[in-house]
């Protein structure tokens, strides 16, 4: 038993061991498992941290106390450097890697770092580039040991590239904002802008000066518009608009701009925000251009149908869109269909009916032709069409820049007709030229004789056949002079040649012959830059022109002897008049006795006729000495009003005896001028004694007035007055002027008249109508 117990716990104890083993080996197995699973867990967060470090854009350095260091590999490719740096100083090393004195600066930044846990923050270069890197970090995490820092290399070149940008921009954008500040107050029209509640919030300058506000607060603070008054909604209605319908809102409205009325253009810009600025453009001067333009426009069609040119314009789409009266009279078309504006075809079509247009054997091509003006390259095509009743029309075709057509008809019919009549003519001028009196050459701009007649050539004895080879006209001076009494003369007709084919001027002279001819010659420069050469036979001419110049020598010295006798024989007559007159003074004055009555009366006679007969020796003398020298007057300060009165009065006895009024209005603005009172009193009695005499019936009336500078005396009648031909006389020395008072004694009184009238500065003006009476107007000068 005691073995067989023992066999049995030997067979048990495995099993023993078997059920034992096999739970703790499921509870291994467990344990096993979740470690696993936590350890493949691990290391698919160190590889996602791992993925995502290396995927991050900063890069990690640990730096221990000593200055050694933890770099990650992608950190050292970053900075230029390779694997096995293991010292921070080691990061800066022969041009590659970070900037020395930024590595050192930083750690100097490190140690402080170290000693007060603080963090560092900081910006590092990369060596010979432009690369920066902003390194962030503190106080390493556990378990790194005691002093570490963990520092953070984030690359900011980008970043400070697009810095140093944006502060360029920034920078740009406030200057190009000051300089656009600076345009809008240095515009010169006015500019504004207003905030969401649609207040003027900012104008310009010129929006001060155009309402005449005294600065720009006061316009935003009285709420001033440069259109309506204050107060009124008509610029906030136009701002409400443009921002309702989210564009520019543009008007046009007059406004009084500097006292002026001016048509403004204001265009209203809506903002963000519910802002809207807005601007206003004078266009007065627009809309004068446009009224001008108008006017312009008009004027020239109003000119075109005033042109004896016809002309008629096309639309780029072929319709006519213009013609004036006399294109309607050439092409024979009715003005009213014209007005339907019909089709350049239809127009062609309806000309070639009335038989306006050439005759053509394809018209359908000739028309296509026509029409292959609208786009022709050419300036200007012109054609001539001879129409079928003889009708010869020019037709000039503008192609116009936006692709129409201008077409200008001018009747040349009687251009052509008087062309051939011209012909005509030139054979006519050869004929009439060859049997003229005078002697024609016709000279070329180069001197050279091109045209001549038979009495050129008769008249300087040359050879036709030689003419013919248009000899120049240094070469015909020679020949010439052969025939001039003086031969040096003949130069001058070169000279003459010359200035008429190249300065353009005329020229004369005269030319005698050794045959004792004489000649009048002439050069005219002709239109076609040719110059005429005339000569004229003279000679009876000048004949009679020396015997006229010797009768008129003649009769200028018989004229001065009877002058200079007329002066001596009133010299010789004054002798013997003073002598009677003195007698008679003393006979008079009882000298010799009392007179008898008859004798009284007989005395009294005497001494009259005297006083007439020196007064009329003393206007000879006057007249004859001022015909030989000049009248000596006296410069003295003359009351003409009072002269003018006196001699009316001394002559009003004269006028009563033959029954006529003697009517006289002397103005005050007559006054004082400066002259000689004898010789003016003298003028104005000559002029009223002549109007008294020959005035038989009526009135006899003066009137003077005057200004600042002159004096007017108006003497008129109503006698029988003076033919025109008398007229021209009556100034005359010794005239006698017939009528129906007989003829005047010496004809003294007017020609004196205005010998005196002229000597003070003035002048006599004679008007007359027969039977209608006599003016004459004495006008004398304030100074002689």
């Amino acid at each position: 038993m005691t073995g067989v117990v023992e066999t049995s716990w030997a067979g048990l104890l495995p099993l023993a061991l078997a059920a034992v083993w096999l739970p703790l080996a499921a509870c291994l197995s467990v344990i096993a498992a979740r470690r696993m699973r936590r350890a493949r867990s691990v290391l698919q967060s160190a590889r996602s941290m791992a993925a995502l470090l290396a995927a991050a854009p900063a890069r990690p350095l640990l730096v221990m106390r000593d200055g050694a260091i933890d770099a990650d590999a992608a950190f050292l490719r970053e900075v230029g450097l390779e694997d096995g740096v293991g010292h921070l100083q080691q990061l800066a090393a022969g041009g590659r890697g970070l900037d020395g004195e930024d590595l050192a600066a930083l750690a100097e930044e490190l140690r402080s770092a170290v000693l007060t846990g603080a963090r560092v923050s900081r910006s590092v270069r990369i060596a010979n580039s432009d690369r920066v890197m902003e390194v962030r970090g503190g106080p390493a995490p556990p378990p790194s040991p005691a002093g570490a820092v963990l520092l953070w290399f984030f690359d900011t070149s980008s970043a400070e590239q697009e810095k140093v940008e944006l502060a360029r921009r920034l920078k740009d954008t406030g200057a190009a904002l000051d300089a656009l500040t600076h345009l809008i107050e240095a515009a010169p029209f006015p500019m504004w802008y207003r905030g969401a509640d649609l207040n003027l919030g900012l104008v310009n300058n010129a929006f001060v000066t155009a309402v005449e506000a005294p600065s720009a607060a006061a316009v935003i603070k009285d709420g001033i518009e440069l259109i309506d008054g204050p107060g009124s909604k008509g610029a906030k209605a136009a701002a409400q608009r443009a921002l309702a319908d989210d564009r520019p809102f543009s008007r046009n409205q007059p406004a009084t701009i500097g006292g002026e009325r001016r048509m403004l253009r204001l265009v209203d810009v809506p903002l963000g925000g519910g802002a809207v600025a807005g601007f206003a453009i004078d266009i007065q001067d627009l809309e004068d251009a446009r009224f001008e333009l108008g006017r312009y426009i008009e004027g020239q069609r109003e000119l075109a149908d005033r042109m004896t040119a016809g002309a008629v314009q096309f639309d780029p789409d072929r319709t006519l869109s213009f013609f004036n009266r006399p294109f309607a009279i050439m092409a024979q078309l009715d003005p009213e269909w014209l007005g339907e504006k019909p089709e350049f075809d239809r127009v062609l079509e309806r000309m070639r009916e009335q038989g306006r247009l050439p005759e053509t054997r394809d018209f359908p091509q000739w028309k296509a032709e026509r029409r292959g003006w609208f786009t022709s390259p050419a300036e200007a095509l012109e054609e001539e069409w001879i129409l079928t009743n003889g009708d010869h029309l020019r037709v000039v075709g503008q192609p116009l820049p936006d692709g129409g057509l201008r077409l200008f008809f001018e009747d040349r019919t009687e251009q052509v007709r008087l062309a051939s009549a011209r012909d005509t003519l030139l054979r006519v001028r050869t004929a009439t030229f060859d049997n003229l009196f005078e002697g024609i050459g016709v000279f070329a701009a180069d001197g050279r004789l091109y045209l001549w007649n038979r009495r050129f050539c008769s008249f300087w004895d040359l050879d036709e056949s030689w003419l013919g080879e248009h000899p120049r006209v240094d070469e015909l001076v020679p020949a010439m002079a052969q025939r001039l009494v003086n031969p040096t003369a003949a130069a001058q007709l070169r000279e003459l040649v010359r200035s008429a084919t190249n300065e353009r001027r005329q020229g004369s002279g005269r030319l005698s012959m050794v045959d004792g001819s004489h000649f009048e010659f002439a050069s005219v420069p002709l239109p076609d830059g040719n110059a005429l050469f005339t000569m004229v036979d003279v000679t009876d001419s000048t004949r009679i022109e020396y015997a006229l110049r010797e009768r008129t020598t003649a009769l200028e010295e018989a004229d001065r002897v009877r002058t200079d006798f007329v002066a001596n024989m009133s010299y010789e007559l004054r002798t013997p008049l003073t002598s009677i007159g003195g007698f008679a003074q003393m006979l008079a004055g009882g000298y010799a006795g009392k007179l008898a009555p008859a004798a009284a009366d007989y005395v009294g006679a005497i001494l009259e006729s005297v006083a007439r007969l020196s007064k009329l020796i003393d206007d000879v003398l006057d007249l004859t000495q001022g015909e030989q020298r000049a009248v000596t007057i006296e410069h003295e300060r003359i009351d003409l009003a009072g002269l003018v009165r006196n001699t009316v009065e001394r002559m009003e006895a004269a006028a009563r005896e033959k029954g006529l009024a003697l009517n006289a209005t002397i103005d005050p603005s007559t006054g004082v001028v400066i002259g000689d009172a004898r010789r003016l009193r003298e003028s104005i009695e000559h002029v009223l004694r002549n109007a008294i005499a020959y005035t038989d019936e009526g009135t006899v009336t003066l009137h003077a007035t005057g200004d600042d500078q002159q004096v007017q005396i108006r003497l008129s009648d109503t006698g029988e007055g003076i033919d025109g031909d008398d007229q021209r006389r009556v100034f005359e020395r010794f005239t006698r002027i017939g009528g129906t008072h007989g003829e005047a004694a010496l004809g003294l009184g007017l020609p004196l008249t205005r010998q005196f009238v002229e000597a003070h500065g003035g002048t006599v003006d004679l008007q007359s109508r027969k039977g209608e009476g006599t003016v004459v107007t004495i006008t004398l000068p304030r100074r002689s």
